[in-house]
């Protein structure tokens, strides 16, 4: 999907931190959080992104908030980048976020109504005009308004707190939601309740997703394309069911192994990826997942490989066996 086709583009963000020490307070390391990660969404769609912690999932949603500041890099939306032309007020119009803490994500001295009113207010609506609109939200979600309205964060569920971020976020009626874990904290049961939900939004208002979770089986369900990233990069990205069916990526194939399985014939024996992640402060060069996999080659020491055709549309892979003419052994297998 090109850049000019998209509701969202991304090119060539980055962040790193500094990390500090010595008498001087000095910068004596770097933090490679995100590196250079380009992708791009169409409205309607949702996109999944997956990969171990400190991949840089997160730092990646924060970066397309503006939450933190990125070293490099350009969003637009709807045409417009961000920085020129797309002030960060008028961006969060377009795009909110959902986070997986919901205690920590609400005011706990403000009401439901008040909280969900906020958005509005702030940007010009009035009094009246908001209150209705919190009120309509709440049904949206769920929720009885006469019952909610006038509680507290501590006087509800983990659910039904999820559910009021949920409304909150849409009370400025954005285009793209961004949900980093948002169900990831609450009980399987309600989990359900509130992935169902989101699709059913999404169909309602016409939204677009990206969709950041742990759990493959939930990205799964609930994505149309999928990102998978290692150490700050993307590694691979493609239509769910070219993922799930035919990954190329060896680390996508270690994830998916450890997916959990009713199947008795599908038991994993081994854990399919040993260690941890090589330290971000100093990640290896050429290939980042070298480290760990059991297919690197001297080739995988050289220049990192680009996101090249995995063979299926819109597949894409960064491993040298992927690539024709690499010089890797494995090339096709």
């Amino acid at each position: 999907m090109s850049g000019a086709d998209s509701l969202l583009a991304v090119e060539g963000l980055t962040k790193h931190f500094p990390v500090r020490g010595g008498l001087l307070n000095r910068q004596i390391a770097t933090v490679h959080a995100v590196d250079d990660v380009s992708f791009a969404l169409a409205k309607g769609e949702t996109l999944g992104i997956v990969g171990e912690s400190g991949c840089g999932k997160s730092t990646t949603a924060r970066l397309l908030m503006r939450l933190i500041e990125p070293d490099e890099g350009r969003v637009t939306v709807g045409g417009a980048t961000v920085g020129d032309g797309l002030s960060v007020r008028a961006l969060r119009r377009r795009m909110q976020m959902v986070f997986q803490d919901s205690y920590a994500s609400l005011n706990p001295r403000l009401t439901v109504e008040d909280t969900i009113a906020f958005g509005p207010k702030v940007q010009g609506a009035g009094y009246d005009a908001a209150r209705t609109k919190a009120r309509d939200l709440l049904a949206k979600v769920g929720l009885d308004p006469n019952l909610f309205v006038r509680r507290y964060p501590h006087e509800l569920s983990g659910g039904q707190r999820q559910r009021i971020n949920i409304a909150r976020a849409l009370a400025l009626d954005p285009e793209i939601l961004i949900l980093d874990e948002a169900v990831s904290a609450l009980d399987k049961s309600v989990e359900a309740q509130v992935l169902n939900l989101l699709l059913d939004l999404k169909a309602q208002l016409g939204l677009t997703y990206i969709f950041i979770s742990h759990d493959l089986n939930v990205v799964q369900y609930v994505s149309d394309r999928v990102m998978v990233m290692y150490l700050g990069q993307i590694v691979e990205i493609g239509p769910v069911e070219s993922i799930y069916g035919r990954a190329r990526h060896p680390y996508t194939r270690a994830l998916f192994s450890a997916m959990p399985s009713m199947d008795p014939d599908k038991r994993t024996m081994q854990a399919p990826l040993a260690g941890d992640p090589p330290n971000p402060i100093d990640p290896p060069a050429g290939c980042r997942f070298r480290t760990r996999c059991a297919f690197a080659e001297s080739i995988c020491e050289g220049p990192p490989p680009p996101l090249a055709d995995a063979g299926s549309a819109h597949h894409f892979v960064a491993c040298h066996m992927a690539r024709e003419g690499s010089g890797h052994s494995r090339v096709g297998g």
